[in-house]
C-alpha cells in the first residue's frame, strides 16, 4: 500500500507530518515545477477531471489535499459552483492559495482551511462534490481518507479523483519510469531545493494501487458506480464514483 513510502525515510516522524514537512518546503515552486515538469499536461488533465461534475452542476464543492488552489480556482471557474472549500495539511501551499484567494478576490466563493483527509472537518452529508488532485497517494492511511470523503458527501454526491498512474504500454513505460527516476528528482533539486520530495515523488507513483485496484478499494468502502479513465498513456487515471 502507498502507506509505506514516505518523503524523508525518517523513523521519528508520521508519513503525514513528513508529507505536510515537504510541502512546506516545496510549496513556493510546486505550481511552477508542476507544469514545467508535465510540459502542461497537467492543467488539461485537471479539466478533464473537473469535466465529470459538468452534468452534477455541484453547488458546495470539498477540494481535499488542494494544495495552491489550482485545481479548486479551475473548478470555480468551469462549474461556477456557490461554494468550493479547499482543506490541506500544508500550511505552506495554504498561504499560496489565500494569496491567490485575495488577489484574484474569489472570497467568499472559495476558502481554505487547514485539516486532515482522514479526519476531514465537517459535518457528515455536507457537499455535492469532493475532489482530489495529485493528494490520495500521499494520505498516510489511503482507505481511512476515503471513508472521511465518502462521509462528508451527500446521498447522491459525487466523488473524481486525479492521480499518477503507471503506464503500461511500450515505449510510454520505458521513457515514463526514466524521465521520472533521473530527471524529475534532478529539476526538483535544482529549482526547489528539496530533492527529496522530487524523489518520493515517483517512488509514491509506484507503490499506489493504481487501475482497477484502485476502484477495487473505493467499492470496499462503500463508492458506487466507479469507473476509471486513463489519462494520456495511462501516465495518469481519473476515479470516479457516488454516494
Amino acid at each position: 500500500m502507498s502507506n509505506t513510502v514516505t518523503p524523508y525515510k525518517s523513523a521519528d516522524a508520521t508519513k503525514k507530518q513528513q508529507v505536510a514537512d515537504m510541502f512546506n518546503n516545496i510549496s513556493h515552486t510546486y505550481d511552477f515545477l508542476n507544469h514545467f515538469m508535465s510540459l502542461g499536461i497537467d492543467i488539461i488533465w485537471r479539466k478533464k477531471a473537473i469535466n465529470e461534475l459538468k452534468a452534477n452542476q455541484p453547488k458546495k464543492l470539498l477540494d481535499v489535499a488542494t494544495g495552491t488552489g489550482d485545481f479548486a480556482i479551475e473548478a470555480l471557474k468551469m462549474l461556477k459552483p456557490e461554494k468550493i472549500v479547499g482543506v490541506d495539511i500544508s500550511e505552506g501551499m495554504l498561504d499560496i492559495a489565500r494569496k491567490k484567494i485575495k488577489t484574484r478576490e474569489l472570497a467568499p466563493r472559495f476558502e481554505v482551511t487547514g485539516g486532515d483527509s482522514e479526519n476531514l472537518p465537517f459535518e457528515t452529508n455536507t457537499f455535492d462534490a469532493v475532489t482530489v488532485a495529485f493528494g490520495v497517494r500521499n494520505f498516510e492511511n489511503l482507505e481511512a481518507g476515503l471513508v472521511e470523503m465518502l462521509r462528508v458527501l451527500r446521498p447522491g454526491g459525487k466523488v473524481v479523483i486525479l492521480e499518477f498512474s503507471k503506464p503500461r504500454v511500450f515505449p510510454v513505460k520505458q521513457l515514463y519510469n526514466f524521465y521520472f527516476r533521473y530527471i524529475t528528482p534532478g529539476i526538483g533539486k535544482l529549482f526547489s531545493k528539496d530533492s527529496r520530495a522530487y524523489s518520493y515523488l515517483p517512488e509514491s507513483v509506484a507503490a499506489f494501487p493504481d487501475g482497477k485496484d484502485f476502484t477495487t478499494l473505493m467499492e470496499k468502502v462503500g463508492y458506487k458506480n466507479t469507473k476509471k479513465r486513463a489519462l494520456t498513456f495511462g501516465i495518469s487515471s481519473i476515479y470516479t464514483g457516488t454516494k
